[in-house]
């Protein structure tokens, strides 16, 4: 596995834990649609969350959350639009992205939610 897919799966392992303390359920991760995944689909407060996980190494040019472009928020919309459908989930939706930055041993999480408005 190459180092920047190992960085991902780091960082979405941290988010799933982090997320987890903040009381958030956890019900599904990396949930595939077409060519897009969504890397954690929660519950919280009777909403249910698509969490997009954006993890960089110190040394990155930009904030792990600017690489989250229109297009992609586009995909992520359409897959999170499939997986409601999918499973009958009859709750207003939410989209928030979590960014780690990783510093050698030490990271940093940033939890920005309703970080987009969804646009197909």
């Amino acid at each position: 596995m190459s180092a920047h897919n190992e960085l991902g799966k780091k960082g979405e392992e941290l988010a799933r834990i982090f997320l987890k303390k903040k009381g958030y359920k956890i019900k599904d991760c990396n949930w595939r649609f077409r060519k897009a995944e969504l890397d954690i689909i929660a519950e919280y407060k009777k909403q249910i969350v698509i969490v997009e996980v954006k993890s960089r190494n110190i040394y990155a040019f930009e904030r792990p959350q600017d690489a989250v472009t229109l297009s992609k928020q586009k995909r992520i919309v359409k897959a999170a639009d499939a997986y409601i459908q999918e499973r009958g989930i009859d709750l207003e939706c939410r989209f928030d992205i979590v960014s780690v930055i990783f510093n050698q041993k030490e990271y940093e999480i940033e939890h920005i939610e309703d970080a987009f408005i969804p646009i197909l």
